[in-house]
């Protein structure tokens, strides 16, 4: 289409403007071919006509669509001219704080005037290894791409640094060089480096100044080569200089300083060593004070000259060599303080001993008069003589200046000649980087030789520039196969013709320059006559004619002639300089030296370069030869020979383009001019590059890209498989030209315009589909209005009408209510006046009738009282009549029967009387004798029955009797009680007529009461609410105080809280650091072990046959006496540590550990310092707790006597270990007799000395098993009566007391304390006795004391049970004894080797059985043990200290007096050895089989010394990590080291053990070392590792490491050995490889983070591709070749399964996935801080999807609980802040709140960034930004942009004990360890 069909309405344009050069503007109709005129609107609201030009009919420009605004390559836009550059350049500046942008080729930097946080060492990291694209522009961009091109293409590269002075060449070019030196470090120790970025400060000291547009312009031009190795490592550089600002030594103007070393001198004048420069103030010198500014804001002089003297010392210069220069320095001060006087027209004088002069000749060595003298004249020479001749004032001071010039630029030679040899490399440079530092093209009011020469320099490079950038152009249509044709550029070889060629102006200036009356006048005509109207590029002003002007690239500049040619001669006196060469100070004459040397001809330099600026020193007379012609060379000729050397420097090199832009002429911060800016990018050739890319086809896009931008404007049937043809297809129907558009084999190609066209119908597709998205919406978001307004109407008139119906309900229940309350009162009336009279009837009724029944009852009464007299008077008389006729007949028959029974008896007497009758009788009455018993009891029977019956009728009787006398006496008293009452009814009735009375009197008095209590009654209930109101508001006034009390309470407790978790988490932080500082130590220390062994492989390279040497052994490394140094004290670390001897041997061991234990043993100390600093914070703690208890304690009265017991064994203890010590050192001294090999015979003192202290020992344990069984029992006796509790009542707590209680004698000294504890005073039972208490607290004593015999009794049956216990003990303990004699006497018979080795090995088992009591004894319960230590009674902890104290001495003897045993019995092999056959003879030996018995595997393996190396070998320097993680147990490499170990201490070998444990740590770090690289070599070396450092721990024998072993694995413990330090030789050692197991990690991971989570699109089709430039970035497309997220998430996988297969412990899985995540969290969040393309709506939303997937793999490996969730929170944070809203001060606030993790720079730079994809999305404006800055101002947080990506969180290594028993453990063959044997 045509570009004029693209000015329709609302199209925007450029139109000219010359205060803002470029103003935007609408149109307000569309455009038609022939319109001379345009109708615009400005952005103000303004509307214009715009007049065409007549002969052109030029269009303005367009302006690009508002997407484009802001992109990081100026090619990327549609629209390439001027304004669109300028736009998006101040767009970038202003609005997004953004100072580099590409352009093509070239990196456009702006200087911001201010310091940006963008250029730290993590940001150089972050753009380390990147491409040029893929990140935002930076300077960093440049360097990386410089050093990856030279790299990879094998070229040298060029980094181009131009712009005009205050612009930032010079802080560009360092940044570069800075960036060169951190990336690839030097190739040696001698930090090459450092030296080139020392370079820095010198040469700007010397060659910087400050100008009214910079305070720190370079005034010289540089090019730095920065050579690299073939490791393309830096190895050195070189420097050269090109046209340095001489005249600024002598002359500054207004508001200017001459160069920083003066400065910096003169305020270091008060330094002792500048006391001999006689220096003073700047103001007081000359060449000092003409600029009348001699301090910058900001910058400290004094302090800058210690940084450039440290730099001098860098770089080799020495502190003579340094005083050397400040000498010469000063002496330029004061040359220009040097006054003169005229005498005439022609001549001058110096005043005598003038001062200035004096100090200048003593400073420089010369003579003053010589001085003097040829400062005013001069020498001339003639064909035939030589005179002298006087100079006039004027030249004189021109001669000063001059010889001060000269004398500063020799001196600047001379710095950089030294600067080169520090940094020249004696290795073979392989490839260098040059970095040039050059000024940009200068236009002033008046240009003199200066701004010629800089300009003419732009011009050459500007040619190179343009040359470079057609090249390119024309290398990517070629690659591309698509037809070009030649692309018109602008072409400056006119212009350096007209400079340089022959007759140029510097040949005329050359020319000129030897006559001898040349004269810039002259030298004008000659350019006039010469190029005038035969060049166009040379002009001459009409109003002048000592100027010309000349047409550059960039604009015309007018060059004023007066000046040339003294500034081209460059003239000093050549008497003065012989002076200077005469001189006493070597350092000046060698300056002069040099430059006769440069003159010669065979002085050129080995680089061929040429010398800054040669000065012409004019002779007396000429001499012939080569060197009069090099003398004779101008400054323009040297010049010119330096550029041609410079150009084809740079021709053989790739060049990198940075322009610097100097925003404003003012250095305010982030300020833009627009006129200033055009200018300069008219000079630097940006818009040149601009136009080219515009000349040919300027965008370019990859079909992937061209179809996934503009897939909505095809259909579905046009989509193909093929994207290229689809692409062609769909261009063919949008654009008819083909012309405006090419076909390449990669990429499509659009001629500018294009591409905003293709937008434009995107953007119309776009709007239409919106525009039918938001019709739908609003039509169903007006139908639901409409459905919730009629839902809401009805709801309103359903309200109403019940509304309205309940109000009708309710009149209607009113009436009825009404009508209820009236029938109801109505009949409340009548129901009452009835019920009155009902109740008066009643009433009436009932006292009548209750007449009638009385008198009824009274009749009936008295007719039943005279029946029941009338019938107890008959029954009585009836009685008596009956009893008296009953006791006549019984007297009768009573006579009657007497009568009969005196007859019988009678009878009886006869018969009894005759006995022979009585035989007679008896014979046969035996039968009749039975019949009349029988009977007789017959008889009797019912006489009894007889006998009872009248008993009951006397009783009857008698019942009747009474009753009828008390019916007789009842008549009685009623008959009294009639009277009675009817006495009482009168006494009554009187009554009743006083009561009435009274009745009366009461009633009054009962209204008057009455009255007065209602009255009262009010004064009460007023007194009573007001007491309520005062009760109520002192109740709220209490509810007030309340809440007050209680806020404050809670306020205090949680700023309690807070400090407490403020202060806990400090000292987890703290902890943290400083275990990261010990980690970051201990991988330095790593790296510097690997360079010495990087050194000493280099050297055992070089050096052919190795040099035998004998290694010398530390003497403070012995086996035995720092293993065994007697301690007292507990603590683990204060264990002298294993020393090592190194066996003598001609191969060297692989790695002594002493050296590593040195340095561990330092740390130890200082882990002790701040833990003993940490014991006494809590002693202090504890000891304000123990005075706290105390207090609470001193109420109950203590036990003195059971104290006293304590503090007496705690002595007698003491004393114990004092006499145990006394005894081990008489051991020591009677083994130390060796006079004789008597000493040490069986029978010899020492021996027996050795069996009496074994007996002891042995006698002393068992008494201290007994005394802790009796302590502990005390502690617990007076833990329970210590408490507060009445003791006297309490049985249970006394019982429990007794029962542990375990001797009759603490049973009684129980039983007194509690005597005494309940003993009162007199005056107490006085008291009490008042009360009758004693008697209560007596039977409760009684009864106590009977609980106590009672317990007495109990506790003496359990003693008994007890004693017969201990007498069965007593008596296996016999059997023992008698069993170890016999022991020992077959002992005694065996060869003195065996029976040392059995006597040792019993003697081992026996102490290892009772070091396991003990463990048992004081493993009880410990956290119960530990809280009744703090809380309950302090003071035992002393003694509970002395006594583990003691026990340790005890195991520590054993140990000292098991090695001495073992000492004796080599002294005894040996005494065997030397004992004659007659001796051996002499002693009956007999020997005696015993038969042993087959013993269990042990869990110890057993090896020959001579096989360590094939150990270390097949298991750790052979072994495949795949084949045993697969097929074999986890950690069985670890198990196996341990079990060799656990043999080599159970022989008591502490050679072996060390030799074994250093040589597996050696050969762990050998194959870390070899196959470092392999993630499952270092993973399973960590988890080995970590297994066998448990092991260590778990068998140490340490009670802290026992608690979960099972009883088998305790007998495994290691008996003989401490090792303590090895355990923490390996945990450095598991740290270390860590550390490494995280570079492997993190170098596998980080191709895949920036692809996977930042640019590859998992939600396909929410993010748009926005037009690319030339710097082409990774495509988000997933190729074969890219990453995804899916293959981040498999390698997490594949890490998590080998890690787990190999057993690494779950709590160092979970650190290392904490750590993987924040290294993807940090690089993915750097990456999108550093790419602007990456902050945008949808990339927020991408971000969110793969942090969720990421969060779904931790929950489903169960590591959601690692801390590495939290990690993602700052990328979280800032893909939140890249979708909320940002407008409002509500998003504000709210993103202040959300974004806590992320720093206030780097929300600022995430919202500086954010990007609209779509013209539908919105920019941040700057006003919401600024907001958010002054919310977030008060935090406080880093400034540092990026995070650490290199930052290792602190590992820790957890216990963790295995469950496997040792002895299960089976050695497979595959291990090729058959030489090993289990035991």
């Amino acid at each position: 289409m045509a570009v004029s069909e693209l000015y329709t309405k609302y199209a925007r344009v450029w139109i000219p403007d010359p205060e803002e050069v470029w103003k935007s503007a609408e149109l307000l109709k569309d455009y038609k071919q022939g319109d001379k005129v345009i109708q615009l609107r400005l952005e103000e609201g303004k509307e214009l006509e715009y007049c065409l030009d007549p002969k052109t009919k030029e269009l303005p420009p367009l302006r690009n669509p508002d997407i484009l605004v802001g992109e990081n390559d100026l090619t990327a836009l549609s629209y390439l001219h001027e304004p669109a550059v300028l736009h998006n350049l101040r767009v970038r500046f202003i609005d997004s704080k953004l100072i580099y942008t590409y352009c093509g080729i070239v990196l456009v930097a702006i200087n911001p005037y201010e310091q940006l946080p963008i250029y730290g060492e993590d940001i150089i990291n972050a753009y380390s290894g990147q491409n040029m694209g893929d990140m935002d522009p930076h300077i960093f961009a440049v360097a990386e791409e410089a050093y990856k091109q030279m790299a990879r293409d094998e070229r040298n590269q060029s980094i181009i640094v131009s712009g005009e002075s205050g612009a930032g060449k010079t802080v560009s070019a360092k940044y570069a060089m800075r960036y060169f030196a951190t990336v690839s470090g030097s190739a040696s120790e001698a930090n090459v480096e450092e030296k080139v970025l020392a370079s820095n400060p010198i040469m700007e000291s010397i060659g910087n100044a400050k100008t009214t547009r910079n305070d720190n312009s370079s005034r010289f031009g540089k090019y730095i080569e920065i050579g690299f190795d073939k490791r393309y490592r830096i190895i050195g550089a070189n420097m050269r200089t090109y046209l340095l600002e001489k005249s600024r030594v002598v002359f500054q103007a207004e508001e200017e300083r001459n160069y920083h070393i003066f400065y910096q001198l003169c305020a270091s004048a008060a330094l002792p060593e500048f006391k001999t420069l006689r220096l003073g103030n700047a103001n007081y010198f000359h060449y000092t004070k003409q600029g009348g500014s001699p301090v910058i804001d900001g910058i400290d002089d004094a302090k800058e000259m210690v940084h450039t003297r440290q730099a001098c010392s860098l770089l080799g210069i020495n502190d003579s060599h340094q005083m050397g220069i400040f000498r010469i320095l000063a002496g330029i001060l004061h040359l220009g303080n040097v006054g003169f006087t005229s005498r005439d027209a022609d001549s001058c004088t110096i005043p005598h001993k003038h001062e200035p002069l004096t100090i200048f000749c003593d400073l420089m060595g010369v003579e003053y008069q010589e001085m003097s003298h040829w400062l005013c004249h001069r020498k001339l020479a003639t064909a035939s003589e030589t005179y002298i001749k006087p100079i006039s004032k004027l030249q004189a001071i021109n001669a000063r200046d001059a010889l001060a010039k000269h004398i500063y630029a020799k001196l600047f030679n001379w710095i950089v000649d030294h600067v080169n040899k520090a940094l020249h490399s004696t290795v073979k440079q392989h490839s260098f980087i040059g970095v040039l530092d050059i000024y940009g093209f200068e236009t002033f009011e008046i240009n003199s030789f200066e701004q010629f020469c800089i300009n003419y320099a732009n011009e050459k490079l500007q040619q190179q520039f343009n040359m470079h950038v057609f090249k390119l152009e024309q290398e990517e249509y070629m690659k591309e196969q698509i037809p070009w044709t030649l692309i018109d550029f602008y072409d400056n070889q006119p212009c350096i013709n007209l400079i340089e060629a022959k007759l140029g102006i510097l040949d005329l200036l050359d020319e000129e320059c030897k006559m001898p009356k040349g004269s810039d006048d002259s030298w004008a005509q000659k350019l006039y006559n010469t190029h005038l109207k035969k060049c166009a590029l040379f002009e001459k002003p009409r109003m002048s004619n000592k100027a010309f002007i000349i047409q550059h690239f960039a604009d015309k500049v007018e060059y004023q002639c007066e000046g040339f040619l003294e500034k081209n001669k460059d003239t000093v006196y050549e008497e003065q300089i012989k002076v200077l060469k005469s001189s006493k100070f070597k350092m000046l004459s060698e300056l002069f030296q040099d430059e006769e040397k440069a003159l010669s001809p065979t002085s050129a330099t080995p680089s061929g370069r040429t010398l800054l600026s040669r000065t012409a020193v004019k002779p007396a007379k000429a001499k012939p030869g080569q060197a009069s012609k090099e003398h004779k060379k101008t400054v323009g000729h040297q010049f010119r020979n330096s550029l041609h050397l410079l150009m084809e420097t740079l021709n053989a090199t790739t060049p990198h383009y940075v322009r610097c832009i100097k925003p404003n002429d003012f250095k305010f911060p982030f300020t833009f001019d627009e006129k200033r800016a055009v200018q300069q990018l008219r000079a630097c050739g940006v818009l040149e590059t601009i136009r080219i890319s515009a000349a040919g086809f300027p965008s370019r896009w990859t079909y992937q890209e061209f179809f996934s931008r503009y897939r909505v404007l095809m259909k579905q049937k046009d989509v193909l498989s093929d994207r290229k043809q689809t692409c062609k297809n769909l261009l063919e129907k949008l654009i008819l030209d083909k012309d405006k558009y090419q076909f390449g084999k990669t990429k499509i190609f659009f001629r500018a315009g294009q591409v905003a066209y293709l937008e434009k119908i995107r953007a119309d597709k776009l709007r239409v589909a919106c525009i039918r998205i938001q019709k739908t919406i609003r039509g169903w978001l007006m139908r639901k209005k409409y459905l919730r307004m009629r839902k809401a109407a009805i709801t309103i008139q359903r309200y109403v009408r019940g509304y309205q119906a309940r109000c009708y309900a309710k009149f209607l229940r009113r009436t009825r209510a009404a009508i209820l309350i009236q029938k109801f009162q109505r009949m409340y009336v009548v129901r009452k006046r009835y019920h009155l009279m009902r109740a008066a009837t009643i009433v009436l009724q009932s006292l009548l009738r209750g007449y009638i029944a009385r008198n009824k009852y009274q009749r009936m009464l008295r007719e039943h009282k005279a029946i029941i007299i009338q019938k107890h008077v008959r029954g009585w008389l009836a009685r008596v009549r009956y009893h008296r006729s009953l006791k006549a007949i019984v007297y009768l028959q009573c006579c009657y029967r007497r009568m009969m029974a005196k007859r019988e008896l009678k009878k009886l007497k006869i018969e009894a009387r005759s006995v022979e009758r009585y035989k007679k009788l008896n014979i046969g009455m035996e039968n009749k004798i039975m019949q009349l018993q029988r009977k007789v009891d017959e008889q009797h029977k019912d006489y009894k029955s007889l006998l009872e019956k009248l008993t009951n009728l006397e009783t009857t009787y008698n019942t009747e009797t009474e009753k009828l006398r008390s019916d007789v006496e009842r008549l009685r008293m009623s008959e009294e009680e009639a009277k009675n009452a009817t006495n009482r009814v009168n006494m009554l009735q009187e009554e009743i007529t006083k009561l009435r009375k009274e009745l009366h009197q009461t009633q009054s008095e009962k209204k008057t009461i009455e009255e007065w209590a209602d009255k009262y009654k009010q004064e009460t209930e007023q007194l009573v609410s007001e007491l309520k109101e005062q009760n109520t508001s002192l109740k709220k006034e209490k509810e007030e105080l309340n809440r007050r009390i209680h806020d404050q309470a809670k306020e205090m407790t949680e700023t309690m809280e807070k400090k407490l978790v403020e202060e806990t988490k400090q000292l987890e932080l703290d902890l943290n650091d400083e275990r990261l500082r010990y980690q970051n130590l201990l991988n330095e220390f790593s790296r510097l072990e690997e360079r010495y062994e990087d050194l000493k492989d280099e050297v055992n390279l070089m050096v052919s046959i190795p040099k035998p040497g004998h290694k010398r052994t530390d003497s403070t490394h012995s086996s035995n006496e720092s293993e065994y140094t007697f301690s007292s004290e507990i603590t683990e670390t204060e264990d002298l540590p294993l020393r090592m001897e190194q066996e003598p041997s001609e191969k060297k061991a692989p790695l002594d550990m002493s050296l590593f234990l040195k340095l561990q043993k330092r740390v130890t100390e200082l882990e002790q310092e701040k833990q003993s600093l940490q014991d006494e914070l809590d002693r202090k703690e504890e000891q304000a707790l123990r005075t706290k208890t105390r207090e609470e304690e001193e109420r109950p009265p203590m036990r003195g006597a059971e104290l006293e017991y304590e503090s007496l064994k705690r002595q007698e203890l003491e004393s114990e270990n004092k006499k145990l010590k006394n005894e081990l050192n008489e051991l020591q001294k009677a083994l130390l007799e060796k006079s004789s090999p008597v000493v040490t015979a069986p029978g010899a003192p020492a021996y027996r000395v050795l069996l009496d202290q074994l007996t002891s020992v042995s006698e002393e344990l068992d008494v201290r098993k007994e005394e802790v069984l009796i302590l502990r029992s005390q502690l617990v006796s007076q833990k329970e009566a210590i408490q507060p509790k009445n003791t006297m009542t309490d049985s249970t707590i006394l019982l429990e007391d007794v029962q542990k209680m375990k001797d009759k004698g603490e049973i009684a000294q129980a039983y007194i304390g509690l005597k005494e504890t309940n003993r009162q005073s007199l005056q107490d039972y006085h008291m009490l006795n008042e009360d009758g208490e004693l008697w209560l607290v007596y039977e409760g004593l009684k009864q106590t004391n009977r609980l106590l015999e009672s317990q007495l009794q109990s506790q003496k049956k359990s003693h008994d049970n007890e004693l017969e216990a201990l007498r069965g003990e007593i008596q296996s303990l016999k059997e023992e004894n008698n069993r170890q004699q016999q022991l020992l006497a077959q002992n005694l018979q065996l060869p003195p080797e065996a029976r040392i080795e059995a006597s040792l090995q019993h003697e081992i088992t026996r102490l290892t059985n009772e070091n396991l009591f003990y463990e048992e004894l004081y493993a009880d319960d410990p956290m119960k043990y530990q809280s009744y230590r703090i809380s309950l009674y302090k003071r035992m902890i002393d003694l509970m200290e002395q006594l583990e104290k003691q026990d340790k001495t005890v195991r520590k003897l054993k140990k000292q007096l098991k090695v001495f045993a073992k000492k004796i019995g080599e002294l005894e092999v040996g005494q065997m050895e030397n004992i004659s056959p007659g001796q051996i003879i002499d002693e009956p030996i007999r020997p005696v089989n015993i038969p042993r018995k087959e013993k269990d595997f042990q869990g110890m393996l057993e090896y020959k010394k001579d096989d360590e190396p094939k150990l270390v070998k097949n298991l750790i320097l052979d072994l495949k990590p795949r084949g045993v993680a697969v097929n074999l147990i986890p950690g069985l490499p670890a198990y196996i080291l341990f079990m060799c170990v656990r043999h080599a201490d159970y022989l008591n070998d502490d050679q072996k053990v060390r030799s074994l444990l250093t040589s597996t740590i050696n050969g762990i770090k050998k194959v870390l070392k070899k196959r470092g690289d392999d993630f499952e070599t270092v993973s399973f070396w960590l988890s080995n590792t970590c297994r066998f450092l448990h092991c260590l721990k778990q068998y140490s024998g340490e009670e802290g490491f026992m608690k979960h072993n099972t009883p088998r694995q305790n007998e495994h413990c290691l008996t003989n050995f401490d090792l303590a330090e090895y355990r923490q030789v390996l945990s450095d050692l598991a740290i270390q490889i860590y550390q490494q197991l995280v570079r492997v990690l993190e170098n596998i991971l980080q191709p895949m983070i920036v692809s996977g989570m930042l640019e590859h699109e998992t939600i396909q089709g929410v993010s748009g591709v926005k037009p690319p430039g030339l710097r082409k970035r990774t495509s988000s497309i997933a190729d074969e070749g890219t990453y995804t997220l899916d293959s981040i998430i498999r390698q997490l996988n594949t890490f998590h399964s080998v890690m787990c297969q190999h057993g690494m412990d779950p709590e160092l899985i979970k650190q290392v996935v904490k750590q993987t995540f924040y290294i993807t969290g940090a690089v993915t969040l750097n990456n999108l801080l550093l790419r602007k393309d990456m902050c945008s709506w949808s990339k927020g939303m991408q971000i969110r999807y793969n942090v969720s997937q990421l969060e779904e793999w931790l929950r489903d490996k169960n590591l959601m609980n690692s801390g590495a969730k939290e990690t993602l929170e700052p990328l979280i944070q800032a893909a939140q802040l890249l979708q909320v809203k940002k407008k409002t001060d509500e998003d504000a606030e709210a993103i202040c709140s959300m974004c806590n993790a992320l720093t206030t720079a780097q929300i600022v730079k995430v919202l500086n960034l954010y990007t609209p994809v779509n013209e539908f999305e919105e920019r941040v404006s700057i006003s919401f930004i600024r907001t958010i800055q002054m919310r977030l101002r008060d935090r406080k947080d880093s400034p540092q942009l990026l995070m650490d990506a290199k930052h290792i969180f602190p590992v820790t290594f957890p216990f963790n004990p295995s469950s496997l028993a040792l002895e299960t453990i089976q050695i497979p063959a595959s291990l090729g360890l058959a030489f090993i044997s289990r035991v």
